[in-house]
């Protein structure tokens, strides 16, 4: 069974403001929580997803509480959000929503590869009809490389010392499995408060697998100037690299100048594309208490002008 448990759902929903028969982009469908709710309020769902379970799922979860006909899912990466929408003649959108990072199912399906809590084939393809997988990153990559990774996408202050680790291990025989990688970075990094030792660096593997940060910003801001006026995009994000690249995203659009500071005057002539309405939230303890996953998660909200 495919599951979810989307976050901050009931802000996520006020926040977007669904109007009867708007039509709403979902670009990450996840378990179908978001877009389930929007058909509930009366909304139209384009979703996009990579993962053809979670495709599966919510086309079987919508046609069973009746919205057949409401909705239309596509297995692709919502930074292709353009094409998308200009494939089917969508020049406006009236509300988008993004939930980034993985879902649950995918981080409890031992199979997947995504989790050091269990011992499987390193994979962590949100989209398995990709060719790179986590296995590739640790094995081939240079050491050079692997250090970058881990120092600018798990922002693991131990790098070097994991690196080193794998790289005298992948010489004797190849790293395999998820049980193996996280033996090898629990002997390289000191009792860490709070958290897995291996937690940073499959985090940096599994972004570096799925490219999550590559296009983040062009593809809000290509979202973003979809939206009819007074339409609203909302983003959740999970680590501090995503919330960061949204935030610059939503900063710039926001923005009468984009000049350089330093210029006395501005020759830009960009005008703010959209307005800020929540520039950050967060869970609160109740959904954190009975989600845990909650925790990390940052919502920002956009009006189009």
């Amino acid at each position: 069974m495919f599951y979810h448990d989307s976050v901050m759902l009931n802000e996520v929903l006020d926040l977007l403001c669904v109007k009867r028969d708007g039509i709403y982009f979902d670009g990450t469908l996840g378990g179908g929580g978001h877009s389930l709710e929007i058909m509930k309020r009366g909304g139209r769902v384009i979703a996009t997803d990579v993962d053809g379970d979670a495709i599966e799922y919510a086309d079987a979860l919508f046609r069973s509480e009746g919205f057949l006909g409401r909705y239309e899912l596509v297995r692709d990466n919502f930074k292709r959000f353009t094409a998308i929408a200009d494939k089917r003649g969508i020049e406006e959108i009236d509300g988008a929503v993004l939930d980034l990072g993985v879902s649950s199912h995918q981080f409890d399906e031992a199979e997947r590869g995504f989790s050091y809590r269990y011992d499987a084939e390193l994979d962590m393809r949100m989209d398995r009809r990709s060719e790179l997988t986590a296995r590739d990153v640790v094995n081939e990559y240079s050491p050079l490389r692997l250090m970058k990774i881990l120092y600018e996408y798990g922002e693991e202050s131990y790098a070097k010392k994991i690196v080193e680790n794998i790289v005298r291990e992948r010489a004797i025989e190849p790293i395999e499995t998820t049980g193996r990688l996280a033996k090898i970075i629990s002997e390289s990094v000191p009792y860490r408060k709070g958290g897995h030792p291996a937690k940073k660096t499959f985090q940096a593997l599994r972004i570096e697998v799925n490219d999550e940060l590559g296009g983040l910003e062009t593809a809000v801001k290509d979202i973003a100037r979809r939206l009819v006026r007074g339409g609203r995009l909302c983003v959740l994000t999970f680590h501090s690299l995503e919330d960061k690249a949204v935030k610059n995203a939503m900063r710039e659009m926001a923005a009468d100048c984009i000049c350089d500071k330093s210029l006395p005057v501005c020759v830009c002539g960009h005008k703010a594309e959209i307005r800020v309405i929540k520039t950050e939230k967060k869970a609160t303890k109740e959904e954190t208490d009975r989600n845990p996953r909650s925790k990390s998660a940052s919502l920002r909200v956009a009006e189009k002008l």
